[in-house]
């Protein structure tokens, strides 16, 4: 027994902490730095769907019939097998089109019906109540365990204002008013109350755990020891298999299929977990974690559940403890206080999560589509459309301005809201006086569970099946509700007390035929299997028969387009860039549709609209807008997120004059949106077009700036060249003209230096001239047979005297034979002498080495070039082949134009082949070219092989001879 004022006192610690969560999450929200877009709070906000029910009911189950508390969570995980398919598509839809309901989901696709939003609102309101029953007898259970008030029996019961079920209620509603009726969101998002719940969800899994490792691992020796000590036991044995009670040949196909269809359809059905798992979804790609994690977490938290059950029945016996109750009563029996006040919070966090969210979305439908619909029917068009304009423009803008602010609605929608939540609140309190003490935890989920599986046929046939009518829905919907409330609902109050049963036996008026557990004879199925196949049917039945029967609206016709084709559409808007299409036709003033925002969203939002309006339509702000049909069903689309999308659509009608649309219109508005598409796609075509366009004229211009300053690199480089030898030409040959008398020697040095500058001076303009003439491809080639082994031989003997005198050594190596090429003997010689010389200008002083190689590759042969010197720096890769561009610094680098090796890799690319530069790990430069071998020349034979076998690799400089593997 734990003290009522520590339970209270926890508790109360407890929702403080969520309602810190909370706070502190839509504090994050607010300043733009979100906590929820994660996918693991959005997976694990789906969680909601455990609640009391999973965390006492499933251990009560499994203690009473064994396995068979596993449909309520195999259902769950067959579901989000479909999640990218289905739920996916409700988010797109829910988002696209502001949603915040399953009533307004439903309601949206049949024409945003009132009549249909009103139903689906009625039916949740019913079906839910035994839910948020059970909820709060869990909790009443669990601190009457705890605090031992209810272990004394037979005194007085308490007056109505001292019942602590009753007050436990009142303070739920407070704390989920404080929760999610602070403010009036048009998102219907909720930040802080999906971050609040997503760390319930963490308390009450550790919660159960610790409880389950308590039990397994403490009092027993594991799982092994339970099951061992269970099937000891007669009466216990038959919970281990299938057959559960009733032995293994009395697997109940029917109710197994049953609660497996109908937890599978609630965890996309229930209030709470359309809320949690559409409206407040940030991101659709959330849903692929969600899709693993959601099941991996029931089956986690359903770990322990079938050995509590046996380890409660093995301790405490069949009579000595509520097996609903083991989860607290186990640990408490064992003089485990502490974990059995946190199993407590653990359940009260389950009970309140689920409190919470659901209250919060059935407020939402009550409040907009039963109370707004009467508050509209009521005040008329005149409350919400703007006074006539007489007088000058400042007297109706100032009537106007005190009309709006007097008459903003969001008040009066919120206290809507809190109202609400305190009456469904209390209406779960009635019911669990009424019909609580008569139902086991799990009978009264289930009863809510059959009520909202009747959406199921309005909700995905809208969501796939264009021909469905809003007559179809409404009547699939009534015609389910009622059956499901007279073989369920009825039943679950008689057998309560509360009205004679005798109609369960023998049927209203003696009927027998009529007998809600035995309608028309069916027998064999458990009451639940029996409803819900009856409601089902009726539903289905209602639902295509009323559909086929009559034609859609227009309307109908509209929203069944946008519904079913939601992802086509959205793929087409966001390639071409063009809106969905708007199926409305009518006459609007933006004064009344100015009004009318103002009054249910605010000035600033109502002001927003017309300016992201405005922006689109290419009109200055401030200007008179045309309330063209864009205008207005943005207007719409934003009330939808306040009032709901059925509510909305009364109020745009309330002030614009609206021309109803026929099939014929909405296919005409279909084909003018695809032809601007079509226009738009072509424009977006042009568009891109244009910029590919653009962007090859920058190029080509960036291009032409870089040659630019080539140009001016060049004629500086040329200009430097030339001016060196003929600056010394001029200077020898001046010496000689003053010194007639000059000795014969010193005459002789002078003339040959001045014949070396000539030379020099020679190469050099043949060196640009040669350049034009390849570019301009005007080069003269005169092809022959050549070897290439012989012509590289030949190329490094030349340079042997240039490597010498800067201290070198050349090494060539290469195959005895290679076969013969098609190609210009001389221009091969002018590539190899050039990358030789480059080679050895760029080695060091002292130890510098130059290794030429020839190999056969594939069908070519591959003469490679390799020193020793400094390499080139990895910024100068990708220009190293240009024009005018010179290896190494400045200041320091060899003399030159920087057109070698330009000219050499042209001389490559003519005869087929291609040069490249090789990455080098260690120090030094390799360059490469491959020259294939050309058809009339590769197949006539080889080249006779040179004196020196093969591999044979000498030192052609250096003074020294050696055998090198290259």
């Amino acid at each position: 027994m734990i003290s009522a004022p520590v339970v209270v006192g926890a508790a109360v610690f407890y929702l403080a902490l969520l309602f810190a969560v909370a706070a502190f999450a839509d504090r994050r929200a607010r300043e733009g730095r979100s906590i929820i877009g994660n996918a693991w709070i959005y997976a694990l906000s789906l969680a909601v769907y455990c609640t009391a029910w999973t965390y006492f009911g499933s251990v009560g189950r499994a203690a009473a019939t064994g396995v068979w508390f596993l449909p309520i969570y195999l259902g769950p995980m067959l579901a989000m097998l479909l999640a990218w398919i289905v739920v996916r598509k409700m988010i797109r839809i829910a988002h696209t089109y502001r949603i915040t309901s399953i009533a307004d989901f439903i309601a949206s696709r049949y024409g945003k019906s009132p009549l249909v939003a009103a139903l689906v609102t009625l039916i949740t309101v019913v079906g839910i109540v035994p839910y948020i029953a059970l909820q709060l007898k869990a909790v009443s259970s669990g601190y009457l365990l705890l605090t031992a008030s209810g272990a004394a029996g037979g005194g007085p019961s308490p007056a109505w204002w001292q019942d602590g079920t009753l007050l436990v209620a009142l303070a739920l509603a407070l704390f989920t008013i404080l929760f999610g009726a602070r403010h009036l969101d048009s998102a219907e998002r909720h930040e802080g109350m999906v971050a609040a719940v997503a760390f319930e969800s963490l308390v009450k899994l550790v919660a159960f755990l610790a409880v389950g490792v308590f039990v397994t691992y403490g009092l027993f020796d594991g799982m092994a020891d339970i099951w061992a000590r269970a099937k000891a036991v007669p009466e216990m044995a038959s919970l281990l298999r299938l057959g559960g009670t009733g032995g293994a040949g009395a697997f109940g196909y029917a109710q197994w299929f049953t609660l497996t269809l109908l937890s599978m359809l609630s965890v996309l059905l229930l209030p709470r977990q359309f809320q949690m798992m559409v409206v407040e979804c940030v991101n659709e790609r959330h849903l692929k974690r969600a899709a693993w994690v959601f099941p991996a977490y029931l089956l986690v938290i359903n770990i322990f559940v079938l050995p509590l059950a046996l380890g409660g029945l093995l301790l405490l016996g069949p009579n000595g403890a509520d097996p609903e109750t083991f989860v607290l009563s186990l640990p408490l029996a064992n003089g485990a206080t502490g974990l059995a006040l946190f199993a407590y919070v653990g359940g009260l966090s389950a009970a309140t999560g689920m409190l919470i969210v659901e209250t919060i979305a059935v407020s939402t439908m009550v409040c907009n589509d039963l109370v707004m619909p009467a508050l509209l029917r009521r005040q008329g068009r005149k409350a919400f459309s703007s006074e006539v304009e007489t007088g000058s423009r400042e007297e109706n803008a100032s009537r106007q301005d005190n009309a709006r602010a007097g008459g903003d609605l969001t008040a009066l929608i919120l206290n809507i809201r809190r109202a609400a939540i305190l009456a469904i609140l209390l209406l779960g309190y009635l019911y669990f006086q009424v019909a609580g003490e008569a139902y086991a935890l799990v009978s009264i989920g289930l009863i809510s569970f059959a009520a909202v599986a009747q959406f199921a046929p309005a909700l995905f046939g809208g969501m796939y099946w264009r021909e469905a009518t809003r007559a179809g829905a409404l009547g699939g919907l009534l015609g389910g509700f009622v059956v499901w409330a007279y073989t369920l609902m009825l039943p679950s109050v008689a057998k309560s007390g509360w009205i004679d049963d005798g109609f369960l036996t023998h049927g209203p008026f003696g009927i027998t035929a009529l007998a809600p557990e035995r309608l028309f004879g069916l027998q064999g199925l458990d009451n639940l299997s029996h409803s819900l196949f009856w409601s089902l049917t009726v539903n289905v039945a209602l639902y295509v028969g009323l559909s086929l029967w009559r034609a859609p609206s227009g309307r109908e016709a509209s929203q069944a387009l946008l519904f079913v084709d939601v992802f086509a559409r959205g793929h087409a808007t966001a390639t071409a860039g063009a809106a969905d299409p708007v199926f409305w036709r009518g006459r609007a003033r933006p004064a009344d549709l100015m009004a009318l925002a103002s009054r249910l969203l605010g000035p600033d939002a109502a002001r927003q609209i017309f300016e992201e309006h405005s922006h689109e339509s290419g009109v200055a702000v401030g200007t008179d807008l045309t309330a063209d049909a864009r205008l207005v069903d943005k207007v719409e689309r934003r009330l939808a997120g306040a009032v709901g999308s059925a509510s909305a659509r009364v109020l745009v009608a309330a002030v614009a004059e609206e021309e109803p649309l026929s099939p014929a219109d909405v296919m005409e508005i279909l084909n003018e949106a695809s032809q601007l598409r079509v226009y738009a796609l072509a424009l977006e075509e042009k568009s891109r077009s244009l910029e590919i366009a653009s962007a090859e004229l920058s190029a080509a211009n960036a291009q032409l700036r870089t040659l630019d300053e080539l140009k001016d690199d060049f004629v500086s480089s040329v200009t430097h060249e030339l001016r060196t030898p003929l600056t010394a030409i001029r200077a020898l040959s001046e010496l000689m003209l003053d010194a007639p008398d000059m000795e014969a020697p010193q005459r002789q040095e002078f003339l040959t230096i001045i014949v070396g500058e000539s030379e020099r001076l020679g190469r050099l303009v043949n060196q640009v001239l040669d350049m034009a003439k390849l570019e301009s491809g005007h080069g003269e080639w005169h092809n022959a047979d050549v070897d290439l082994r012989r012509l590289v031989r030949d190329a490094v003997t030349a340079t042997t005297e240039l490597a010498r005198s800067r201290g070198a050594q050349i090494t060539f190596e290469a195959p005895d034979a290679v076969p013969l090429l098609r190609a210009d003997p001389d221009r091969l010689t002018q590539v190899v002498l050039n990358l030789i010389s480059n080679a050895v200008k760029f080695v060091p002083a002292e130890g510098g080495r130059v290794h030429v190689s020839l190999h056969v590759e594939g069908d070519g042969l591959v003469v490679r070039v390799k020193d020793n010197g400094p390499g080139v720096p990895e910024g100068e890769r990708d220009t190293i082949f240009e024009k005018f561009r010179q290896g190494g610094d400045a200041l320091t680098r060899p003399p030159g134009t920087g057109l070698g090796l330009p000219i050499s890799r042209r001389i490559v690319d003519h005869f087929g082949g291609r040069m490249w530069l090789e990455n080098q790990d260690g120090s030094g430069a390799c360059f490469a070219f491959r020259l294939p071998f050309q058809p009339d020349a590769g197949a006539e034979g080889l080249a006779p092989a040179a004196s020196e076998p093969a591999g044979k690799v000498e030192a052609l400089a250096g003074g020294n001879t050696r055998e090198e593997t290259p």
